[in-house]
């Protein structure tokens, strides 16, 4: 991937998203490698076609060979390589790789979740209770969001540091460095979201949607259609609360102007 680190040639895939030679690559080789490694095992990956033994599979790997091809772009380090195992629906095991920084993030359910570095540093990684007057938030970088303010405006939050990739959003939260991650858009998929949940819940975080439920993986859709909340694990459900209704109204105002949309072109 770093051969193509500085270069800006890049496309734009369906919905905007930029792809680069290196996303592509990478997803060939993850692949590729799982394959070699565990023959048969279906793989559900953010730059391949969907394959045809995966509904119905009891274990998935989900990868998602470059998160954050705009920081890749910009050369600002803030990209990562995830690859997740699931079994029956949750992920189990996780990688979150910073190719620029030299620095994994691991975990397994039931071993905890741990950093080391390129040289072989390792160090165990726990969630950090928080001050719940003083949160401290890691947001996007590249997408902004009207509603995100005003959910941050309910919490009472006003210290947000921006950070590519969902990996490590989740990863600072991991190290105690941030306390709280909420993504309230419809466009993240399974990839984007399987290694992080385990990385987190692995070092004592919680992860849902905004709506307060599970993120699932191997569904016949893989969009996570109402985004995602990670937290320390004793805050999370003070969060839920008060931004969930918040959320729910603004699906319900969406909802009404699409209707609305709808009904002007029949009428047109």
């Amino acid at each position: 991937m770093l051969r193509y680190y500085g270069e800006s040639t890049h496309v734009l895939k369906a919905g905007g998203s930029p792809v680069t030679a290196a996303d592509l690559d990478a997803n060939a080789f993850l692949v590729e490698s799982i394959g070699a490694a565990w023959p048969g095992e279906p793989v559900r990956a953010e730059e391949s076609a969907e394959e045809a033994g995966r509904a119905g599979a009891e274990t998935l790997w989900v990868v998602d060979p470059l998160d954050g091809t705009r920081e890749f772009l910009s050369r600002n380090g803030e990209f990562s390589v995830m690859v997740g195992f699931v079994v029956r629906g949750e992920p189990v095991v996780g990688a979150v790789y910073l190719p620029a920084r030299g620095l994994l993030y691991g975990a397994a359910s039931g071993s905890g979740a741990w950093a080391e570095t390129d040289a072989g540093a390792r160090r165990a990684l726990q969630c950090v209770k928080p001050d719940a007057s003083r949160l401290r938030m890691v947001g996007s970088r590249s997408h902004a969001d009207p509603l995100l303010g005003q959910l941050q405006r309910a919490l009472g939050i006003t210290d947000v540091a921006p950070s590519g990739s969902v990996g490590i959003k989740c990863a600072l939260i991991a190290e105690g460095l941030r306390d709280l991650y909420i993504h309230p858009v419809p466009y993240l998929k399974e990839w984007d979201t399987c290694a992080p949940e385990i990385l987190l819940r692995a070092a004592g975080g919680e992860v849902t949607d905004c709506l307060g439920q599970r993120l699932r993986y191997n569904k016949a859709n893989a969009a996570q259609p109402h985004g995602i909340v990670a937290s320390e694990k004793s805050l999370h459900a003070q969060v839920i609360e008060r931004i969930t209704p918040l959320y729910a109204a603004a699906l319900r105002e969406r909802g009404a102007q699409r209707g609305q949309h709808t009904g002007s072109g029949e009428g047109a």
